[in-house]
């Protein structure tokens, strides 16, 4: 029986996974799955990761009703995208329980550690966007509620595919899948940071929901409810603070903050 301390301390991880993950569209997972590894250490890879897409479509559902209401969410290409994730996440989810703890770990590890590598020596992606309109490209034109206007073009198949592998990888490891889509975003496809963190956002609350309903079915998520109910108390309520946050926040400082945060979890889970 989980005593009332330990019920508190989930609800205040909840409540900071929220806003941070919120804050560079990430959704959170990428931090509590490797929390999750050191609380629960005999836990099996895939009661983890259903426990953390839960999480992450909690986060998601609820920073995108605030990113909504910002206008910063391009929902034309979030649907596209999404419809190319699902397949992906659904496989993904499938095959987890198939996967060694000890590989689970290094390869989200790996993983983290080369993204915020790139970011690190690569904030300005996304943070300054040149509006040029190129053959075989769609143009996207978006204004905010505060009414900074946003012009970017980008390759929509080359979204297509990419969005299918972030989608296997996300429910594969439990991570969400933002902290791929983001720096995907924004370094490939042109998007500026602020578009790219609320459109990520929204596309992950389907993703999420998706791996979470497959872990669901397989019977994986039955020990993972009442941690799952306490985290997500606070992640709902995280989100909101994190989504105002960004308000405050440019582009290059939220790039930074998520390359810091991928670096600190690569190394170590890669080291448990």
């Amino acid at each position: 029986m989980m005593d009332a301390l330990s019920s508190f301390l989930l609800v205040g991880l909840g409540i900071l996974i929220g806003a941070f993950g919120t804050l560079i569209g990430a959704g959170g997972g990428f931090i509590l799955v490797p929390i999750l590894l050191l609380l629960y250490p005999h836990a099996k890879p895939e009661l983890i990761t259903s426990i953390s897409l839960a999480i992450v479509f909690l986060n998601a559902s609820s920073g995108s009703i605030a990113y909504a209401r910002m206008k910063r969410i391009d929902y034309k290409s979030a649907m596209i995208f999404s419809a190319a994730a699902l397949p992906g996440a659904v496989i993904g989810a499938l095959i987890t329980s198939y996967i060694p703890r000890h590989v689970f770990d290094m390869v989200l590890g790996a993983l983290l550690f080369i993204i915020a590598c790139f970011l690190l020596l690569h904030p300005q992606h996304g943070a300054i966007v040149i509006a040029k309109k190129h053959p075989g490209q769609v143009h996207r034109s978006l204004t905010e509620k505060s009414g900074e206007q946003h012009e970017y073009s980008f390759n929509q198949f080359t979204g297509i595919i990419l969005s299918f592998f972030v989608g296997f990888l996300s429910s594969v490891l439990g991570i969400g899948g933002g902290i791929i889509h983001v720096p995907v975003l924004t370094t490939l496809l042109n998007f500026p940071v602020h578009i790219a963190t609320a459109t990520s956002h929204f596309i992950l609350a389907f993703m999420a929901l998706a791996g979470t309903i497959v872990h669901i079915t397989q019977g994986n998520f039955k020990d993972g409810w009442l941690t799952t109910l306490l985290i997500g108390v606070g992640v709902i309520i995280g989100a909101q603070f994190g989504a105002k946050l960004s308000e405050k926040i440019t582009g290059p400082w939220i790039v930074r903050a998520l390359a810091i945060a991928l670096l600190l979890v690569g190394v170590r889970l890669f080291f448990l």
